[in-house]
């Protein structure tokens, strides 16, 4: 339920009259709690698989060994027994699994290695649940070294990339066969560049086809894009570079192309799509058929789609959708019901002759389906409401996530493929809050993950007919008792309307003990970027729990250019104003939310990381008569030396619009400072170059602004490496929060 902010206060009269002499006796937080403890652990399901058709799940227990769990009957047996993962005497750990396609083997990934935000160069081993034999794929290369090894549809063979080259490998005679020889730091085949990892959620980057005659692959040439330097000076008595191939806004995007690699002569064909390698991107590639593959294509500015399909039979291209959009063109949404990265793919339906697509030309996010054959498309979804994710498919039902009447909600709601069915909720209404699920391949059963302010994460596993809980698999009970020991605020959902008109959701967190009467600090936490939303009915962190503990508010709000589900004009009207709408709006709800007599305007601070980061930047350079103390975490100054692929999809090419690109960077305000600012960033941050602090700690001092520099050694845009990094870091800000900005 949402209330406006007028009336908070009166909740909130009766709600401590009743609670708070039963709160006194309860526990107060603390950083070594949160950050050093295991107190607190949450539980989460291991990874899954359906098999069957969605008959059962296999899942990771005891850390290498894997269990079928029967989807009705809830019988579980043993899939692969630990003691079959041993190898020279030492246990393997199932860091993640696959299996091959009739299930009579078990592809296990171990011993893994971090490449950009992931771990995915590690090692292979393969089970035969038939044999009983285990055998290590590549064992000729060194450890830790192969990535996004899979099977042939005919379990014959493994494909997977070692140093920028594909592999193939025969289970019967052991026998590897090279299949690039290209690649390098440079050329790479099989997976991706830093830029394509980061923006289009691109890590694996071949697939086998149906009948195994072919492989089909990413190629990115990253010849010309330029160095950028990092610098270790912890590890040696000598500084050591590390360098990073990172494309630059404005700058040329890597070479992008598809090869076809046909098995029989390991020889590899280039699929022509019009438009070259350069200037344009391919963020998705799939196949429908043994003999047809389903390619996207992006312009440079991101604002058409291009699919087309492509026979490897006949060598025919046929582009069969374009899409086209004046601000940009979005592949995987950004939003709260999608966690992970996307492939990009789409769905395929009818049997493989059409596929799903979410397009936003008619202002709303709506599933619409493209047949292949002609490219006409049937609007499956319609009516005034976003769709914020694909969730899955039955035999006639489309599922998706969607919160037609409360944005900072979601729920399943299913319709028909057909377009003419109307629309059902699925998620009961017992689940206020935020859902998510893992749908099954036969759309009758799926994971359902559901938490709230007011509930922490639960996991269950629910038959979706009449969305019945068949077994509960994640309870948190035990995190639910420690939450139950602390003192815990009050948390309540409202609106503000700024005095330009606009409309934004808060969540606001109330000091525990609040007491009408008193005045309290605000801090507000942002992001506002088209990346993520803050104002999300989601469990809330024991970070804010332990600062309201000490007295604080905390607010989060999600300005325009937020993916929050209020149609396509309310997020794409960031198009070129990053730093510029998005900062007004926060800076005008603030004042607004400010008029509450129990809030101090003369102790308001302000914190975020990344865009929030930015975000607090522009906030304390212009608003400083509303926020007197800022805290800016990895932080984008200046968007002129952020990624090509980001900042020209939201912002346009520095080339042509220099303008928009000074106006909206903090950089440019920074003489305007007169609160307390702390900085802080990692110098190993591959992500946001750690420059753009120092580009800004110049700009400060050229204009006498004082201010305070953490920089943390080596930490990348997480700033979690190393011992001790996240109790020193959120010492650090609440320390600083409680100097500058002090409880009485």
């Amino acid at each position: 339920m949402r209330y406006p902010i007028q009336i908070l206060s009166i909740i909130f009269l009766f709600s401590i009259v009743r609670s708070s002499v039963f709160a006194q006796q309860k526990d107060l937080l603390t950083l070594e709690q949160i950050y050093t403890s295991n107190e607190f652990r949450q539980e989460r399901l291991q990874p899954i698989q359906w098999i069957e058709n969605g008959a059962a799940y296999v899942t990771v227990e005891n850390g290498n060994e894997l269990a079928r769990w029967d989807s009705k009957s809830l019988e579980k047996s043993i899939f692969m027994p630990g003691s079959a993962l041993q190898s020279n005497g030492q246990h393997i750990q199932i860091e993640s699994f696959s299996l091959s396609d009739d299930g009579s083997k078990v592809l296990i990934f171990t011993n893994s290695s971090r490449v950009w935000r992931s771990n995915t160069k590690g090692d292979y081993y393969v089970y035969d649940l038939e044999s009983k034999n285990l055998k290590q794929l590549g064992k000729g290369f060194q450890p830790s070294s192969l990535m996004f090894a899979k099977f042939s549809a005919d379990n014959s063979k493994v494909a997977y990339v070692h140093k920028f080259n594909l592999y193939i490998e025969d289970f019967e005679t052991g026998t590897v066969s090279q299949l690039t020889t290209d690649g390098t730091d440079k050329i790479i085949n099989g997976t991706f560049d830093w830029a394509y990892e980061e923006e289009f959620g691109k890590r694996d980057g071949f697939a086998w086809s149906p009948d195994a005659e072919h492989i089909a692959f990413w190629q990115i040439d990253a010849s010309k894009i330029g160095t950028f330097y990092m610098i270790n000076n912890t590890d040696s008595v000598y500084s050591k570079p590390i360098p990073l191939q990172y494309p630059k806004v404005g700058d040329e995007p890597a070479g992008a192309k598809i090869g076809l690699i046909d098995m029989a002569s390991q020889k590899t064909k280039w699929i022509p799509i019009p438009g070259g390698e350069k200037e344009n991107y391919l963020p998705g590639m799939q196949w429908i058929n043994e003999d047809m593959l389903l390619i996207q294509q992006m312009n440079r500015k991101q604002n058409e789609l291009t699919i087309w399909t492509y026979k490897p039979s006949s060598e025919v291209l046929k582009k069969i959708y374009v899409e086209t959009e004046e601000t940009w063109v979005d592949l995987a949404y950004p939003d709260l019901s999608r966690y992970g990265w996307s492939d990009n793919s789409l769905p395929l339906v009818d049997d493989g002759k059409a596929f799903l697509r979410m397009t936003e030309n008619d202002g709303w996010r709506h599933i619409y389906k493209v047949e292949i054959a002609t490219g006409n498309n049937t609007l499956i979804t319609p009516g005034e409401f976003d769709v914020a994710s694909f969730g899955g498919l039955s035999e006639k039902e489309v599922f998706f996530i969607a919160s037609p009447d409360n944005a900072t909600q979601r729920y399943l709601y299913a319709t028909d493929l057909a377009g003419k069915g109307k629309l059902r909720r699925v998620t009961p209404e017992a689940f206020e809050g935020v859902n998510t699920y893992d749908i099954a391949p036969n759309g009758q059963i799926a994971i359902h993950n559901h938490q709230s302010t007011t509930e922490p994460l639960t996991t269950r596993l629910v038959s979706l007919q009449k969305h019945e809980t068949v077994k509960m698999l994640v309870e948190n009970e035990a995190y639910k008792a420690k939450l139950a020991s602390l003192k815990t605020p009050d948390i309540k959902f409202t609106t503000v309307t700024t005095s330009e008109g606009v409309t934004m959701d808060a969540r606001v967190i109330y000091p525990v003990d609040f007491d009408e009467s008193k005045k309290y600090p605000v801090l507000f936490h942002v992001y506002g970027e088209p990346w993520s939303t803050v104002a999300t009915d989601t469990q809330v962190g024991l970070y804010n729990i332990m600062l309201a503990q000490k007295g604080y508010f905390i607010i989060d709000m999600d300005n325009r250019g937020t993916p929050t589900l209020k149609g396509s004009d309310w997020r794409k009207s960031i198009y070129r104003k990053v730093g510029v709408i998005n900062a007004q709006d926060q800076g005008l709800a603030a004042k607004e939310l400010l008029k509450l007599p129990y809030l101090d305007e003369s102790r308001v601070a302000v914190w975020g990381w990344s865009g929030g980061g930015s975000m607090t930047l522009n906030l304390m350079f212009k608003f400083p008569e509303v926020y007197q103390t800022g805290m800016s975490v990895a932080a984008v100054s200046n968007q002129l030396i952020y990624d090509n692929i980001y900042q020209e999809r939201y912002m346009g090419l520095p080339q042509e619009n220099m303008e928009d690109f000074v106006r909206g960077s903090p950089i440019t305000y920074a003489k305007n400072l007169e609160g307390n600012l702390l900085i802080v960033h990692g110098t190993g941050d591959d992500n946001v170059h750690y420059q753009g602090a120092e580009m800004l700690m110049n700009e400060l001092i050229r204009h006498n602004k004082q201010f305070q520099m953490m920089p943390y050694p080596n930490r990348s845009h997480g700033i979690y490496e190393g011992a001790g990094t996240s109790l020193h870091l959120y010492t650090l800000l609440t320390n600083y929060l409680m100097n500058h900005t002090p409880v009485n």
